[in-house]
């Protein structure tokens, strides 16, 4: 019933917006969009180095093995729907079929890569947006509150999770969580690069858990020496 009575609460936020603000709202709203998707696409880009340095995985063949995933990703915006496609890149990873089993579907329920950044980044542009001046103390509230709230969500879309999340992070750091009501409005589009980010990092981290099969490593071995 929440997702059924969200779109018109949505909109009557929107209108409230809209009636009192203008055109100016809109652009307000791209300008978050474009900060929330930049902060998105670069932890989705630190995945590579991570595993090429961490899990020992050449970033060619990171970037093949996992191709398949994020296309799932893209679509779905959702770890969970994304799971079976990021077995499949841990098996071409080499990682035995035994451990990913393991290692993977805790990854994606407790590993939320860009979770915390960018559900700190929310709550930053609100308080920006409202002229609130953030002390060191509000700054390391919302930050810690970012870190464990992040644990507990879900991986579904961003668009019904995203109040529960970052509402803890607002209300840590002193501000306001009415406007979370209208940012939801336009989360589909950042949530795409969050579930990039977490889908692409959670294979990454099972290979750097869970290790590879011995006739794999010896061929990764090669690659990396190429």
């Amino acid at each position: 019933w929440v997702l059924w009575l969200g779109p018109i609460g949505v909109g009557a936020l929107a209108y409230v917006v809209g009636a009192r603000a203008g055109t100016s709202a809109f652009g307000a709203l791209l300008h978050y969009v474009a900060i929330l998707c930049t902060v998105g696409v670069v932890l989705w880009l630190l995945a590579v180095p991570f595993a090429w340095g961490v899990a020992k995985v050449a970033p060619g063949r990171f970037i093949r093995a996992i191709l398949p995933s994020q296309v799932v990703a893209a679509s779905t915006q959702s770890s969970l729907a994304s799971l079976p496609a990021m077995l499949r890149s841990t098996e071409a990873l080499g990682v035995p079929v035994a451990r990913a089993g393991v290692v993977l579907p805790l990854a994606v329920a407790l590993f939320r890569w860009t979770g915390p950044a960018m559900n700190f980044a929310v709550a930053i542009y609100v308080a920006h947006w409202f002229g609130i001046e953030l002390t060191a103390g509000q700054i390391a509230a919302g930050w810690a509150a970012a870190a464990i709230t992040t644990m507990g969500a879900v991986g579904l879309p961003g668009t019904i999770s995203f109040v529960s999340s970052i509402a803890p992070i607002a209300i840590a750091m002193g501000v306001p969580i009415a406007p979370l009501g209208l940012l939801v409005a336009v989360e589909t589009i950042p949530d795409i690069f969050r579930t990039l980010g977490n889908v692409a990092m959670d294979v990454g981290a099972t290979r750097a858990i869970a290790g590879e099969g011995e006739a794999d490593s010896e061929a990764d071995a090669l690659l990396r020496a190429e």
